[in-house]
């Protein structure tokens, strides 16, 4: 019988949907996520995983479990995984310190945050102090030095509010000059101050200052004077934001430079593997073709041990018998030698090898020297 009230209305009966499953309980997601947490677990174990010659599938789903692993959080407090590459198509994986430097939240903000800017000259830092007090030092009209005392002020207030070291200036200044240095993640950044039109007799114009940051070797913006939408005052958290940004570009700069250095470091020592292999196989080549020698030699002797003998025999009854005494005594002697002598009279092994020394490394080192990596070959 059919249930008429199943399909009343004309419409079906209804069919519980299949939930769908949840990615991080799909077989692929799992499977990445234990690969990942045996990747960490061997990290902080090890210090470091190399990957050697991996097809192009290994190394782009190793790339993807790394990716799944910082996605997912699991790199250990403090730490990132870094990947450089290790004898050709290998890598090496170990754990840094510290967020990378490109992250999110290592980007100052866009114009910097602002910077309050103090009206007294209370409760200085103590480097600012020290200019202060030094009269040989922004040497300009008193207000303009007290104007620039607390444009440092406000700079260094706000550098060790947000964690960094400002100390004295490692640069030395003209006496119209006078600055601090900010320290950020180990790069130092020189500020000064300076009376910009000290010569002018416009009154509007001998008021002006101007700050810089040294430029050191990067383009970036470094000069900062008042203008009609912005002072200085306004201006402190724009450069304290270059500050960042710069050590943004220093510390990327550094790691790539250290990342360069362990590039070269592990192709010096895959290449300081050759060559010993090189070398030692060079020492056993030269053993064996001493050996081969002594056995040409030992044969050649044999042979002449064997026509002597021969010899001896078609003379027997007929040479002289003192003369055939005196050629058997002599056969005995040879045969005797020749067995000494045969490098396959005991059973050869193969033979002892020392630790290749730095002038046999060289012709198989290809360019490197055999004191490291930093050091051209031949040197």
């Amino acid at each position: 019988m059919i249930d008429d009230s199943a399909v009343a209305g004309g419409s079906e009966p209804a069919v519980p949907a299949n939930p769908r499953t949840p990615y991080s309980e799909r077989p692929v997601a799992r499977a990445r996520r234990a690969k990942a947490q045996e990747l960490i677990e061997r990290l902080v174990a090890e210090g470091r995983v190399r990957i050697t010659d991996p097809d192009d599938d290994e190394v782009a789903e190793w790339r993807r479990v790394v990716n799944y692993a910082k996605r997912h959080g699991l790199e250990p407090a403090g730490k990132r995984i870094e990947k450089v590459p290790y004898g050709g198509p290998g890598l090496e994986l170990f754990l840094a310190d510290g967020p990378h430097p490109n992250a999110r939240s290592q980007r100052p903000k866009a114009g910097g945050d602002p910077v309050p800017a103090p009206s007294r000259l209370g409760n200085l830092h103590p480097i600012v102090t020290a200019l202060k007090d030094d009269e040989r030092r922004l040497v300009m009209p008193s207000a303009l030095r007290r104007r620039s005392l607390l444009l440092l002020q406000g700079l260094a207030a706000e550098a060790v509010r947000r964690g960094y070291e400002v100390r004295k200036a490692g640069s030395s200044f003209y006496p119209r000059e006078g600055g601090v240095d900010v320290a950020v993640d180990g790069f130092a950044y020189t500020v000064t101050v300076r009376q910009e039109f000290p010569e002018s007799t416009d009154p509007e114009r001998s008021v002006r200052l101007v700050v810089e940051l040294a430029h050191g070797l990067t383009g970036r913006p470094g000069r900062w004077r008042d203008r009609k939408t912005r002072t200085l005052e306004e201006a402190l958290g724009v450069i304290l934001g270059e500050i960042e940004a710069r050590a943004v570009e220093d510390a990327r700069r550094r790691q790539e430079e250290q990342q360069a250095h362990v590039a070269r470091e592990l192709r010096w020592q895959a290449g300081m593997d050759v060559a010993k292999e090189q070398a030692v196989r060079e020492q056993l080549a030269q053993a064996l073709c001493e050996e081969a020698a002594r056995w040409q030699e030992a044969a050649a002797l044999s042979a002449y041990c064997n026509a002597l003998e021969r010899r001896i025999g078609e003379l027997n009854g007929v040479a002289d018998e003192s003369a055939l005494d005196s050629a058997r005594l002599w056969l005995e002697w040879a045969r005797e030698y020749v067995r000494s002598i045969d490098p396959l009279t005991p059973l050869p092994g193969l033979p002892h090898t020392h630790e290749p020394t730095r002038e046999e490394l060289k012709p198989f080192l290809r360019g490197w020297s055999p004191d490291g990596p930093e050091r051209l070959g031949g040197r």
